[in-house]
């Protein structure tokens, strides 16, 4: 569905003269003047015509005595709220006529144009009718604008009311069970097992309502590094694989041999990808097929998603990225969820600068969605191409963590460990002072609210020592605010991790700044 446009029939002038030559002559006049006129010779093809649509009408005086003319009025009475139809009605000189009276105690909109017709008044008037008209017609394409947001707005909020009660039936139903008589661990754990998949079911929609709004409100930032783009797609695929597993689907690569970067933020670009997978996996029966295909075109990657489900009709493929809107008759297909995938979609990829759109021959013949991304030039790469290896390889550095809470610190080293870097703990300011004096340190990440010592004098204590000039200092705080920000920069620190800690956030910086020249952090990754 789209808002309605104006049409070259909506633009005419709709003549009703005395005479046919006063047609032929007002004809001339308006198509010199670069205006459509189209003259009716009864009042009845007058109104059979403006059902068709017109600007304006152009009526003689004498012509208004024409019993036909009762249809105009009951047409004008019934316009719709946006619609305030112009009429020019040609006049003799004097009072109104009885019949011009009628017609403006109808509500009509008539400017009365008198004879002598001068050629430059008529013009005018005629002009001034068809601006006013033109407003009209914008007037009921926001009206009609705001009609299907409100609709779509309907349609969302009632399948989010039912997605939401999905998941909250087993509930209720697993709690009667569990409270109308005692159960033993072993008989209770499926009940709780389910629980466990319903509530996260939740979460999910949640979530994804969430990151919708953050995207629009403009909250949302970008950690953007140098990224190939064979690593994100891999990762998509992984990410996606249980539903495309679960529908029993052929997966089939194309990608290119040889490495192509993209200049983005991994997490995103691997989500656009996933959902787009997803997707494709939801709305394809059984047994179908999932294509997955990279071409590079110019200094662009295009990326296609294409499998042999559902299609989309063709005037849904543009409005199917909007917010609210779902394809009718696809969710059945799709088997739940609250169709904003799509809109997270275009929205991360305008992000990266890019594009996404899509394509399908029909219902029951698939869809290909096709995401464009820019490629990072040559002159962009380092010249080492170890670099781009410690963007994937092992960590391999030396990390002192310190946090007061033990099983966090502890948790975090056996993380970074795992990623092949060699790791410190310190529980304290003072021990991680202490431990400095012997440790070589490359990294030091630092939780802000410790007791006694906490991370900002830490930090500052840190930078103090000549030793640690080249030391990279990441935050780890469950204060995000605005001003909490600022005191956790000015004493030193590179990075700023809220609490949850977003490992795979932490490992993608820790390796952009290992894959950076000289060693040094690069001024494009951004942390929060």
């Amino acid at each position: 569905m789209s808002k309605p446009v104006q049409t070259a029939l909506e633009r005419r002038v709709l003549l009703r003269t005395a005479t046919a030559k006063d047609a032929t002559i007002t004809l001339a006049l308006l198509e010199r003047a670069g205006l459509e006129g189209k003259a009716c010779a009864e009042a009845d093809e007058l109104v059979r015509e403006l059902q068709v649509g017109a600007g304006a009408l152009l009526i003689a005086e004498d012509a208004l005595a024409d019993p036909g003319m009762g249809g105009l009025v009951t047409m004008l009475r019934q316009q719709p709220a946006w619609s305030d139809l112009p009429i020019l009605v040609v006049a003799s000189s004097g009072d109104a006529s009885t019949a011009v009276l009628a017609l403006m105690d109808a509500g009509a909109n008539i400017t009365i144009v008198e004879r002598p017709l001068r050629i430059v008044a008529l013009i005018s008037a005629a002009r001034s009718a068809l601006r006013a008209r033109s407003r009209q017609y914008e007037l009921r394409a926001l009206l009609e604008g705001l009609r299907l947001v409100d609709q779509r707005k309907t349609e969302f909020l009632a399948t989010l009311a039912h997605e939401l009660r999905n998941p909250l039936a087993p509930l209720r139903t697993a709690l009667s069970i569990l409270t109308m008589k005692e159960h033993s661990a072993e008989s209770a754990r499926p009940h709780y097992e389910m629980m466990g998949r319903q509530i996260n079911h939740m979460v999910r929609l949640i979530d994804d309502l969430m990151e919708v709004s953050r995207i629009t409100r403009g909250k949302i930032e970008l950690k953007l590094e140098i990224v190939p783009l064979n690593r994100v797609i891999d990762e998509a695929i992984e990410l996606s694989r249980p539903a495309i597993d679960a529908g029993r689907h052929r997966l089939q690569q194309t990608l290119p041999a040889e490495s192509w970067f993209v200049r983005g933020d991994p997490v995103r670009l691997t989500q656009v990808f996933s959902n787009l997978l997803n997707n494709a996996a939801k709305y394809t029966p059984p047994g179908g097929s999932i294509e997955i295909i990279a071409g590079r075109h110019a200094d662009q990657v295009h990326v296609h998603v294409r499998d042999n489900g559902v299609g989309v009709p063709a005037d849904m493929l543009q409005p199917m990225f909007e917010m609210f809107v779902q394809v009718p008759d696809a969710a059945r297909t799709a088997q739940g969820g609250l169709g904003i995938g799509l809109t997270l979609v275009k929205s991360l990829v305008e992000l990266h600068g890019g594009s996404v759109h899509a394509r399908s021959d029909g219902p029951g013949r698939g869809t290909d969605v096709t995401v464009e991304l820019p490629l990072v030039k040559a002159a962009e790469l380092p010249s080492d191409p170890i670099a781009y290896e410690a963007l994937q390889g092992p960590l391999a550095e030396t990390v002192l963590v310190v946090d007061d809470n033990r099983d966090a610190a502890d948790s975090l080293s056996v993380l970074l460990r795992a990623f092949g870097a060699r790791t410190a703990v310190a529980y304290s300011g003072g021990a991680a002072l202490e431990l400095m004096q012997s440790l070589h340190a490359s990294i030091a990440i630092v939780d802000i609210g410790m007791p006694g010592m906490d991370g900002c004098e830490l930090a500052q204590r840190l930078r103090a020592d000549p030793r640690n000039a080249d030391l990279l200092l990441v935050a780890l705080t469950g204060w995000g605010q605005p001003g909490d920000r600022v005191r956790i920069k000015a004493a030193g620190f590179d990075h700023h991790f809220l609490k949850p800690l977003d490992s795979d956030s932490l490992i993608s910086m820790l390796r952009a700044v290992r894959a950076a020249p000289s060693h040094a952090h690069p001024p494009h990754v951004r942390t929060h």
